[in-house]
């Protein structure tokens, strides 16, 4: 067996999403487990070089993880020949100019997303890779949950018969840091940091609808600053600048209605922290990260309105669980697998600096369609 190393330079994993989810249970539970196997029967063993800004948080993962390699110094590692793949999970604001210099070191990049903090950025990325030859990918985790791959499950087997319109729910109070500790970090909250909800969560909702139910041909928005003054991590109060909660509604190209409300300052209550219900002429079901419920037309009650009397039906109760009849590995792991495989083996790949892109492109547009109280076409974009 032919086991082929590549060494990884991953930016920003003293963050909490670079650390956990993309250290720790992609890489780190690739190496632990042997490596990936090719279809050409050869096994790539993934090996990191950890980059950040502290040194001793640095050596202390190192240390932990029995990982050899790690640095301060971006530059030295995007100079090295033997570093062939360069993933960035830092801060928005400063992931571009990073992922700039990797391409023009000539790496294949993967990213987590938005890209950049502006559509002009991005899409100059997705055609800097593309004229440089070079792989891309960007993180678009949420396809690789278990709730949304049992909902494309219920899509790709025609229970819905056709799909009218989905609804979304995201979000959860983020504490304003006063009375307590705040559980997102401060530059969220400031626009000049490229923070804000819709910049966040829009690019998500553009890669979610789009695998799953079509691309968007329309946007319509309304943006919030809920909560106009928050208190950052060392205590000292701040303008929050950036806007907190976004309501936005799609249309999307085969004529199906989305609706996605994402919000930080809104108190749960739902089974989780995201969730999607989807209505067609054949079913309905409602997806979350890992659960997703179905009801189908012949298992549909007869509601009667009577606002004088307490409903007799028990809605909860109507809807089936659909069972798991799978074992669903972590979703950021699984997409790297993809990645790496795409990169060493080919095959066909869709989560690219393109569609990262888009992502920005929608964002952008929502917060012009909220500035301007209007709905705003969505061109399909190209290099």
């Amino acid at each position: 067996m032919t086991i082929r190393t590549v060494q990884i330079a991953m930016n920003g994993v003293t963050g909490r999403m670079g650390y956990r989810q993309h250290l720790v249970r992609s890489i780190l539970a690739i190496r632990d487990a042997g490596g990936l196997d090719l279809p050409d029967g050869s096994t790539l063993m993934p090996e990191p070089i950890l980059i950040g800004r502290s040194e001793t948080k640095l050596r202390r993962m190192a240390e932990q993880h029995k990982i050899e390699h790690w640095t301060t110094d971006l530059d030295e590692v995007l100079s090295s020949d033997s570093v062939e793949i360069y993933f960035d999970s830092a801060v928005t604001s400063a992931r571009e100019p990073a992922v700039r210099a990797a391409i023009a070191a000539g790496k294949h990049i993967y990213c987590e997303k938005p890209t950049a903090t502006t559509l002009a950025s991005a899409l100059e990325l997705a055609r800097l890779a593309d004229a440089a030859g070079i792989k891309s990918g960007v993180v678009q985790d949420k396809l690789f949950l278990p709730g949304l791959r049992k909902l494309k499950r219920l899509i790709d087997g025609g229970f819905f018969g056709r799909i009218l319109s989905v609804r979304g729910e995201f979000g959860y109070w983020v504490f304003e840091g006063d009375w307590q500790p705040p559980n997102r970090p401060s530059w969220n909250y400031r626009a000049e940091d490229g923070g804000g909800i819709v910049l966040d969560m829009f690019p998500h909702w553009d890669y979610v609808l789009r695998g799953l139910f079509g691309p968007i041909r329309t946007v319509q928005a309304i943006q919030a600053t809920g909560i106009p003054a928050r208190v950052d991590e060392a205590g000292q109060p701040y303008e929050a600048t950036a806007d907190d909660a976004a309501y936005g509604i799609f249309q999307l190209e085969n004529g199906i209605i989305a609706q996605i409300n994402s919000s930080w300052t809104v108190r749960v209550n739902r089974d989780e922290l995201v969730e999607f219900q989807v209505d067609g002429t054949d079913g309905s079901a409602v997806a979350g990260l890992r659960r997703c419920r179905v009801q189908h037309r012949s298992a549909t009650p007869m509601p009667v309105w009577d606002p004088d009397m307490p409903t007799p039906l028990d809605f909860r109760s109507q809807w089936q669980e659909i069972p798991d009849n799978a074992v669903f590995d972590n979703g950021f792991k699984i997409q790297w697998e993809q990645f790496l495989r795409h990169v060493y083996a080919g095959g066909e790949w869709s989560h690219d600096l393109l569609s990262g892109a888009r992502g920005l492109q929608l964002a952008e547009l929502g917060l012009q369609a909220a500035a301007e109280g209007r709905r705003l076409d969505v061109p399909e974009l190209r290099l």
